[in-house]
């Protein structure tokens, strides 16, 4: 062999090398991407995700994404517990498969269903759960959906209605949560007020450790979202009975730690995240949302 040929040999073999490397590390960078698993919010469906979809695909390629197909448009009025029993039966085999855990991304009335699931599901393997503009401390406001639903009512006189057995049939009302009659509200609510372990829960202590098992909780939320009313409700902060926005961090449900939200704030696992200038109905389209908000908790 010639000196030229050992020189030209030894640079295929190198150009060989570099590329198998290169090829190692896309393909355990693919695999070590955690399966996602996306839950839909109040009138929405599967379909309204091909957007975020896309986005997913161009920064985490080869990612398992899972848009949960249930209670769809109207059939998400359908009570708040049922929804979770039906979602946790579609979800918990994709955990089972999930050796190294999962990330949820759950928008709207869909962050209030993963909480159930969370809190309900005692060997979950959530990673981070990433709570896409959700009315995580209730809503509380006149919007086109309530007017949808309720098109002779308004907030003012709603919970005539929602603080009955009737009216916690509907999932709205299963998070309605007025600041004027809160003695209605732990008294009636059969979700939000037993979620948050404001109401009397014999599995409170279970649910709360359920919860913490994730690693991460991210909030996101802005003030021109236009239906979550109050937006921080996002945030998990909401009226007083003077309407006055009280911040999370001053929430009874924080300060009495009663599902683990103060506990996340102190290991440093919980991230929220406030954007400017996105309507309700895009936050999961929106390319800055996923860029700055969404995209690097889904390693």
């Amino acid at each position: 062999m010639t000196p030229l040929q050992h020189t030209v040999n030894n640079k295929r073999s190198s150009a060989t090398g570099c590329c198998t490397l290169l090829l190692l590390i896309v393909l355990n960078a693919v695999y070590c991407y955690k399966p996602i698993i996306i839950v839909h919010g109040l009138f929405d469906s599967s379909s309204d995700f091909k957007t975020l979809l896309g986005y997913i695909n161009e920064t985490h390629p080869g990612t398992n994404v899972t848009v949960i197909d249930l209670f769809d448009h109207s059939e998400s009025l359908q009570p708040m517990w049922k929804q979770v029993e039906g979602f946790k039966d579609a979800i918990y085999p994709i955990m089972q498969n999930a050796a190294k855990g999962v990330h949820l991304i759950c928008y709207s009335q869909g962050g209030l269903v993963c909480r159930g699931i969370l809190s309900t599901l005692p060997d979950h393997n959530v990673d981070t759960f990433i709570s896409l503009s959700s009315p995580q401390a209730g809503q509380y406001g006149d919007t086109d959906y309530l007017k949808w639903v309720f098109p002779t009512l308004v907030k003012t006189n709603l919970f005539h209605f929602c603080y009955t057995h009737v009216g916690q049939g509907l999932s709205i009302c299963n998070y309605w949560n007025d600041p004027h009659h809160q003695d209605m509200y732990l008294n009636s609510s059969d979700f939000l007020a037993v979620l948050n372990n404001e109401r009397e829960n014999p599995d409170a202590t279970v649910w709360k450790n359920n919860f913490l098992r994730i690693k991460k909780l991210v909030l996101i939320g802005g003030p021109d979202d236009g239906v979550i009313t109050p937006w921080q409700s996002s945030h998990f902060a909401f009226y007083n009975e003077n309407e006055t926005v009280v911040e999370m961090r001053d929430q009874m449900v924080y300060l009495k730690d009663t599902f683990g939200l103060k506990t996340l704030d102190g290991r440093g696992d919980l991230v929220a995240y406030e954007m400017s200038g996105v309507q309700h109905t895009k936050w999961h389209s929106n390319q800055t949302v996923y860029t700055e908000c969404i995209a690097r908790w889904l390693t």
